[in-house]
């Protein structure tokens, strides 16, 4: 006779929740286990005289829950296997519900040569939709508390998050709900559901979720579908939701008409306005300017999702899939001791996904950089794929040498009276030699100019307001005097 495992739910409570035909297994199989024995049903097992072993004893041997789980379905498929015959192993609510080792069981079951057998019992979720009082049809998600992660929460559907077992669990569902939450959100416990005297429901901000004193097998936490706008707003899905309704037909009569031409320009200008965030360390402009930016990627994708070529869900995934594929130091066997293996992986990486793609080889070694970058971030990935292969100076002093080489023809060309293309070519040598020694020391050329930049514009603005303090204009002073307040700026900044 082939040994079996015969899993039957408990319900959700009380013996008044076990069914007829659950209670029928139970009295003809005389090996029984139950997964635990403070389910309030176990009472009506000891109370009827009929004989049990319970795993209780593994809670306490045992570092974690999952820990648990996996030593009562190692034990179960043992016990089967050395006495053969069937043995009934009893848990609380629905077997198909929340119950991890049956999962386990019939993973590994079939392989140990065990057969399973699986008797439905009213869940605890039974239990919920009454005492909470809501319908599963208007939307509804259940989630592991051990497992709640912000990508899973939907404020729009009701949401169950079951096996509350402790405050250390409940603090860190709350964590979890506050990225998606504000703290104050109403969230409603409830332990042991349907159990006479022991039921207990009570609705906190969800700031206190995990100062109460009541958890345990059976407390679960509830929240409500909302319509708040608030919670909505906070979804990637709302945001394409509302960019589809302005691309659409009765959208807005301009979102319509763009094209990705149209609307190259403002990529660029929302780009550089979310750097000058960046650059003034403005988190409250950094957090509006990516917002601007992100909706530039936005519309371009909704105007291929309209062409049927790809959408926004496209771009996520080849970017997904591109991050785990270029960081095998994270995600794969290879290691990586420091940011320059990294980057070196990185690489690697790059050129195997084009070759798996199939992309021609580049004929220059100087290929791939963006045709459009600014002139001067374009001369320093120029000069650095050419140091790559040794086309480079060992050390800084060359390049200091050849930044005085290229004034000298500057000054030569201007002296000399040649025409302005002339000087402008030997500007750019100068230009593109200053660029080199940042390269040397280790400065993005982009960021040391808009720097300087800045640092020109505070000190011109002490002049303006030097200016304006004794009630004059720029016609009513003279050289000598702004240099001298420009001094004044210098040694206060």
């Amino acid at each position: 006779m082939k040994p079996t495992i015969i899993v039957a739910g408990l319900g959700s409570g009380g013996e008044d929740h076990i069914t007829l035909g659950v209670w029928r297994r139970i009295r003809e199989t005389p090996r029984r286990y139950v997964r635990t024995s403070s389910h309030p049903a176990v009472r009506k097992l000891a109370g009827d005289g009929l004989d049990f072993r319970s795993f209780d004893h593994l809670y306490e041997q045992s570092d974690s829950f999952p820990e648990v789980y996996e030593r009562i379905a190692d034990e179960l498929i043992r016990l089967a296997r050395e006495d053969g015959g069937t043995i009934l192993y009893a848990v609380p609510g629905h077997p198909m519900v929340a119950e991890r080792t049956v999962r386990l069981l019939r993973e590994r079951c079939a392989g140990a040569g065990v057969g399973l057998e699986i008797v439905g019992g009213e869940s605890f979720l039974d239990q919920a939709f009454v005492r909470l009082g809501f319908d599963p049809i208007e939307g509804f998600q259940l989630l592991d508390a051990s497992d709640v992660k912000p990508s899973l929460l939907r404020p729009e559907i009701h949401t169950v998050i079951a096996q509350v077992y402790d405050r250390l669990i409940a603090s860190d569902v709350k964590l979890s709900l506050m990225e998606r939450y504000p703290d104050d959100h109403p969230v409603t416990i409830g332990h042991a559901l349907g159990v006479p005297g022991e039921e207990r429901i009570e609705t906190v901000p969800l700031h206190e979720l995990d100062r109460l004193e009541t958890y345990g097998d059976m407390t679960l936490v509830w929240l409500p579908k909302s319509d708040d706008p608030m919670l909505r707003n906070r979804s990637f899905d709302r945001l394409k939701e509302i960019v589809e309704i302005l691309r659409g037909p009765n959208g807005c009569p301009w979102d319509r008409e763009q094209t990705h031409r149209s609307i190259r320009k403002n990529f660029i200008e929302e780009t550089y306005e979310a750097i000058e965030a960046i650059d003034n360390d403005d988190p409250a402009g950094m957090q509006e300017e990516l917002g601007d930016v992100l909706l530039q990627v936005m519309l371009h994708s909704q105007m291929e999702a309209e062409n049927g070529t790809f959408d926004i869900y496209d771009v996520i995934q080849s970017l997904n899939e591109k991050l785990l594929f270029r960081h095998p130091h994270v995600f794969g066997e290879v290691g990586a001791a420091n940011a320059d293996e990294a980057l070196a992986n990185w690489e690697r990486m790059k050129a195997e996904e084009k070759r798996r793609r199939g992309l021609p080889e580049r004929s220059s070694v100087l290929d791939g950089i963006p045709r459009d970058l600014p002139a001067l971030l374009k001369a320093y990935e120029l000069q650095k794929k050419a140091a790559k292969v040794g086309f480079d100076w060992p050390e800084i002093g060359p390049a200091l040498d050849k930044v005085g080489e290229e004034l000298r023809e500057l000054r030569d060309a201007i002296a000399s009276g040649r025409d302005r293309e002339a000087q402008a070519q030997e500007l750019g040598d100068l230009l593109f030699a200053a660029v080199n020694v940042a390269r040397f020391i280790g400065a993005d050329p982009e960021e040391a100019l808009a720097r300087t930049n800045a640092k020109f514009g505070r000190r011109f603005a002490y002049i303006e307001e030097q200016l304006k303090q004794s009630g004059r204009t720029f016609d009513q002073t003279n050289l000598e005097e702004m240099d001298r307040w420009w001094e004044e700026a210098k040694r206060k900044n």
